[in-house]
Order: structure tokens, then C-alpha cells, then sequence
């Protein structure tokens, strides 16, 4: 079993910067993917960015393409999002994700982020 807890949502004017963090415990060996995922309100959960366990490759959605980086401690257990020059969308809740490789999803309980015109 894997635990995470994000942190680091709060309300930001846009053109802000806000930075997640989801730290992970439990079992880790068998990870295939940790990322972020949001979901706005009445909309589906939508994926913003992945890393890839084994080799740090990373890939993006096109609406956060160069202004959001997905990060990595190993020795922490924790990855980060860093989101850059954020557009005024209102509020999304944004949600840590581990992908096992047999293909079991691991979720935290979400954090809000809030950006203001």
C-alpha cells in the first residue's frame, strides 16, 4: 500500500507561481509513474504532469507545457509541481498520483489552488 499527502495549494493572482508537494509512504518498489492530476469543479480529473520512476523522463499536458515542472526526491519520497505564470482558471483541486506497474492507482485527498485576475 501506498499513503500520499499533498501540500502547497493556496490562492494566487495570475502570472503566480504556486509549488505542490505530495509526499509518499508506505510500499514503493514496484512504481511505474508518480504525477498530477486536477479537477476543476463539475469537470473530470485531468492529467497535468508525469514522471517516470525508473528514468525521470517527464511529460506534460499542452495547456501547462513550459510553465509547469514535475520533480522528484527519491531519497524523500516525494515529487513536486511547479507551476509558473498560472492563468486565471479559478479553482482546481490537484491530486498526487502513483501508478503501479501492474497498474494499481494510488491517490491523495487533493489540494486546492486558486488563481485570481
Amino acid at each position: 500500500q501506498v499513503q500520499l499527502v499533498e501540500s502547497g495549494g493556496g490562492l494566487v493572482q495570475a502570472g503566480g507561481s504556486l509549488r505542490l508537494s505530495c509526499a509518499a509512504s508506505g510500499s514503493m518498489f514496484s512504481i511505474n509513474t508518480l504525477g498530477w492530476y486536477r479537477q476543476a469543479p463539475g469537470k473530470q480529473r485531468e492529467l497535468v504532469a508525469t514522471i517516470y520512476y525508473h528514468d525521470d523522463n517527464t511529460k506534460y499536458a499542452d495547456s501547462v507545457k513550459g510553465r509547469f515542472t514535475i520533480s522528484r526526491n527519491t531519497a524523500k519520497n516525494a515529487v513536486y509541481l511547479q507551476m509558473n505564470s498560472l492563468q486565471p482558471k479559478g479553482t482546481d483541486v490537484y491530486y498526487c498520483n502513483i501508478k503501479s506497474r501492474n497498474g494499481h492507482d494510488y491517490w491523495g485527498q487533493g489540494t486546492q489552488g486558486t488563481v485570481t485576475s
